[in-house]
């Protein structure tokens, strides 16, 4: 198995956060997107989106980290424990794949991407959405251990490491205490890999 990423893609570490759950092994091929290497032929053969990541699994090529999520759970979960079956539970779930794609995609996850690789955006619009974001994230964590289901599901996944990566968009969390508790409890879980700016707690 295949992982083309980057070490500093947050999109990128909720795959690797999900094979090491699942203990799979895999290996992972740099792109480095700073010299544009994801925008020639070559990448753009595996992903003409020319986006990070993509997963290549035998003859299935995946890309979008939300859909590799999808493939990952269904592929190699036969327990349906990071991705339900229940219809009205995967729905919850995909709700917030749908949330991590969307608004922490176009907040802090864009603001990060502003800051760390001068990325243009509209600094006032993106730092509008970032904080509803991690309002309506803060809010629907407030008395629970985890987004659905009251476990770690790819809900959380997609939505965790461009949440707690935040900072480095400048964006605080000082004023999200449940954000942070949730974070630190994705970061105690059994076979949690760390990141640079996600280094685990102790």
């Amino acid at each position: 198995m295949l992982l083309y990423g980057h070490p500093l893609s947050g999109n990128t570490h909720k795959v690797r956060l999900l094979l090491a759950a699942l203990e799979l092994a895999y290996e992972e091929r740099l792109i480095d997107i700073t010299t544009g290497v994801h925008k020639l032929p070559g990448f753009l053969a595996l992903n003409p989106r020319g986006q990070l990541p993509v997963l290549v699994d035998g003859d299935v090529t995946v890309h979008d980290a939300q859909a590799i999520l999808v493939y990952l759970a269904r592929r190699y979960d036969p327990s349906a424990t990071w991705f339900p079956d229940a219809p009205a539970d995967a729905a919850r779930v995909v709700g917030w794949l749908s949330f991590a794609a969307n608004e922490i995609q176009n907040g802090v996850h864009a603001a990060r991407s502003h800051h760390l690789l001068g990325a243009p955006i509209s600094l006032d619009h993106t730092t509008a959405i970032a904080s509803a974001s991690l309002r309506v994230l803060d809010a629907r964590l407030r008395g629970r251990r985890f987004l659905e289901l009251d476990r770690p599901t790819i809900a959380d996944l997609a939505c965790f490491p461009c949440v707690a990566l935040a900072p480095e968009g400048k964006i605080g969390l000082a004023d999200h205490p449940d954000i942070q508790r949730w974070a630190a409890r994705i970061q105690a879980l059994p076979r949690y890999v760390a990141m640079a700016g996600l280094e685990a707690r102790a």
